[in-house]
């Protein structure tokens, strides 16, 4: 990609489509007219005009090359998860000095006093916004957004209109609430403060999803909507902050999206396990608030009965949505479909490849169906359905499978704002409702619990993976939890994004203390998730680990008071 195609990257006569070139840039010579745009050496973004997309383009492509669309992952913490204790000895006073604490989010509010100094210079090193365009203010080689620094922040913050000199603000507030329950100053007046006050942050506002693809997968154009190759840039961008001021960094994940395989399989889940390996990052992903919505169905197939049915209510308000069916191998999977009006389509004959549109007769529904026998990510079949104006009442599909062992399949629709919420399966399954990129492998996956009732939050998502890898990992207080608002006060929230920003301030201590005092120089997530699982409050009454806990409870003080006496 050159400066002078840029314009493709937010214009939304163009698709996002990501590629996986390995490395091999010769691969990228046969999309030349469509702007290869070079992520990493693994992934690369073209874009496609909007005039060639068609319903065969799936086909052509694969479901692997549209971006997952990814929501928002939320909705007397400290003393629960041992911060408080540990702040009591001083040899163990972990306040975040030193590190940075990285948010791929909504932005931030840096006017907000919790972000300043004592003397009112901004704890923010540089903010990345996606959605403000600049001619060359961006950082190298994403040709898209504004990258504003330190001094300029600073120079914001003391100017009568801050906003004039760096106009990016968070609308939303979610990023706010994140970066703020993480490393917001302390106010004990609010009987408020963050994990780790004294670290530093480094924030990625992301751009909102483009339009064609919120139509593509129905997703309502008025909710907050994020592309996974927006967000792949936000990491890898502060990767490179913290390597180019060669420190520690605590990234926070709260964003979360039930597209995909659920195997940890997908282009972000992938970049993330490879940094989770970097000596320094500590990654910590939320587990999605996905637990009670009623998303997920999940069936065995006896083969000697050969199919099972499927129920699904569709809300009168719902106007679009699209709906992913997994099946695992070896057997193969297919269906068939009768409307609330009683129209029958026919069983759908699996094949290497299907894609077929369907209209109903008394109906204004439109189904786009896509067979993938094997899913380029995973291996194994998807089966995507995507309505349009679906019919108000209840769907029924009959999943076949066929093999000489007993099938299996987990059905998905989608997370968040994307679905209305009376838009569900009649006999739902709680676990396995993770969102990506929570299942991936190597990064810390958070679920919330309450932390004044010891009881896991309702709402939060379940494990395992589908490939039953244990996820989450651990909980952290997530429920009423005290955060901070775009109007400068503070609000009560709740989720696994809450508990996940607690957690990426817990991460940060453990940096601070291997990485900046020198007990453990070269630590990695992996080492960050084993110390935190060896210290984790695991209630005796319970097995672990488990779907809903994974093991346990997230402990800072317990961590390190079975290591003071080796150090």
């Amino acid at each position: 990609m050159t400066p002078e195609e840029s314009f493709k990257i937010t214009s939304n006569e163009y698709m996002d489509l990501i590629i996986d070139y390995g490395g091999n840039e010769s691969i990228l010579e046969i999309y030349q007219e469509y702007s290869p745009h070079i992520m990493n050496d693994r992934f690369a973004v073209i874009y496609l005009p909007s005039t060639l997309i068609t319903e065969r383009t799936l086909v052509q492509f694969g479901y692997a090359a549209f971006p997952s669309s990814f929501g928002l992952a939320s909705e007397r913490s400290l003393e629960a998860s041992g911060v408080t204790r540990i702040r009591r000895f001083p040899a163990f006073d972990l306040r975040g000095a030193g590190v940075l604490i990285g948010v791929v989010d909504t932005g931030i509010d840096y006017t907000n006093p919790i972000f300043r100094n004592e003397d009112g210079t901004t704890r923010i090193v540089s903010i990345w916004d996606q959605t403000i365009e600049s001619l060359d203010e961006y950082p190298e080689g994403t040709f898209y957004g504004t990258e504003y620094s330190r001094d300029q922040i600073n120079e914001a913050l003391n100017s009568e209109n801050p906003l004039v000199i760096v106009p990016s603000m968070d609308e939303i507030g979610h990023g706010t609430m994140m970066a703020g329950i993480a490393a917001g100053n302390e106010v004990p007046d609010r009987d408020f403060s963050g994990v780790v006050p004294e670290s530093e942050l480094v924030v990625v506002k992301l751009k909102q999803a483009k339009p064609i693809i919120r139509e593509f997968f129905g997703i309502p154009l008025d909710v907050p909507c994020y592309q996974e190759n927006d967000i792949i840039w936000g990491v890898q961008y502060l990767i490179s902050v913290a390597r180019l001021l060669d420190r520690p960094m605590a990234i926070c994940i709260g964003l979360g999206s039930s597209q995909g395989s659920h195997n940890g399989r997908g282009y972000l889940s992938a970049l993330l396990s490879v940094a989770a390996n970097f000596p320094g990052i500590a990654i910590s992903i939320a587990a999605g608030n996905e637990g009670n919505k009623r998303r997920h169905f999940f069936s065995t197939v006896d083969p000697a009965i050969g199919s099972v049915t499927m129920e699904l209510n569709v809300s009168e308000d719902e106007e679009g949505f699209s709906m992913e069916l997994w099946g695992a191998g070896p057997n193969t999977y297919s269906i068939d479909i009768l409307s609330p009006t009683g129209e029958y389509v026919p069983r759908i004959v699996e094949s290497l490849v299907v894609n077929r549109e369907i209209s109903f007769l008394f109906e204004t529904t439109r189904i786009n169906v896509d067979y993938r026998m094997v899913e380029a990510q995973s291996g194994d079949q998807l089966i995507l359905l995507r309505f349009e104006a679906p019919t108000t009442g209840v769907w029924t599909f009959q999943v076949y499978s066929r093999g000489d062992l007993q099938g299996a399949f987990h059905c998905w629709l989608p997370a968040d704002e994307f679905i209305e919420p009376t838009t569900y399966f009649l006999q739902s399954n709680p676990y396995t409702t993770v969102t990506a990129p929570g299942n991936s492998p190597l990064p810390i996956t958070v679920t919330a619990y309450n932390s004044e009732t010891g009881t896991i939050y309702l709402g939060a998502s379940r494990g395992y993976t589908r490939t039953d890898d244990i996820k989450p990992e651990l909980a952290a207080p997530g429920v009423n939890i005290i955060s901070p608002t775009l109007q400068q006060g503070f609000d009560i929230v709740t989720g696994t994004g809450a508990a996940t920003a607690h957690c990426a301030g817990i991460t940060a201590m453990i940096l601070e203390w291997g990485i900046l005092r020198e007990f453990y120089p070269n630590i990695t997530t992996a080492e960050v998730k084993s110390f935190l699982i060896r210290g984790a409050f695991r209630n005796e009454r319970i097995q672990y680990p488990n779907r809903d806990w994974g093991y346990g409870a997230i402990d800072i003080f317990n961590v390190f008071n079975q290591l003071r006496t080796e150090i």
